[in-house]
């Protein structure tokens, strides 16, 4: 089972978030009525809708949290799915987007009536002659993942 397949199995005892399709058409998507909370579009990483307010009030803490990315200008973050603590972080996140969403009782949230995630499948390179860091990121992916933990983000 991976960390996103714990994380989902949690998410699906919470009473108040539906299951289904995300609007991206891409992946598994857990929201309420209206409102796309959290997209999981990969088994290392989840995108999670807060308001923009909510990202803004936020940001000194999440730009700190090496499980955090953070996309400037949108009110969606990533959360890379690491370990049980970066699920918990999740968690914790999707009880916040929830209280905005519910602020907003329904209504659609003051970025828009329905703000999407941006996410695209990620296109790998073709290799280049004399050029193998495509290859070797293939070959080595968890290596790269792990090093992108190191490196701050979203600054």
């Amino acid at each position: 089972m991976t960390v996103a397949d714990r994380a989902m199995t949690q998410l699906e005892s919470w009473p108040n978030l539906i299951s289904g399709s995300p609007r991206c058409a891409a992946g598994r998507a857990f929201g309420t009525s209206g409102h796309d909370i959290v997209h999981f579009h990969s088994d290392d990483a989840a995108d999670l809708h807060l308001t923009h307010a909510a990202v803004h009030r936020l940001l000194p803490h999440l730009q700190h949290s090496t499980a955090v990315r953070v996309h400037p200008g949108s009110s969606w973050i990533t959360v890379l799915l690491d370990c049980d603590a970066d699920v918990a972080l999740l968690l914790t996140l999707i009880s916040v987007a929830l209280k905005e969403h519910d602020r907003a009782g329904g209504d659609p949230l003051p970025e828009g009536p329905s703000t999407f995630c941006d996410w695209q499948p990620q296109a790998v390179p073709p290799p280049r002659a004399g050029a193998s860091a495509a290859l070797r990121h293939r070959r080595v992916p968890a290596a790269w993942k792990a090093v992108g933990r190191f490196i701050p983000h979203g600054r």
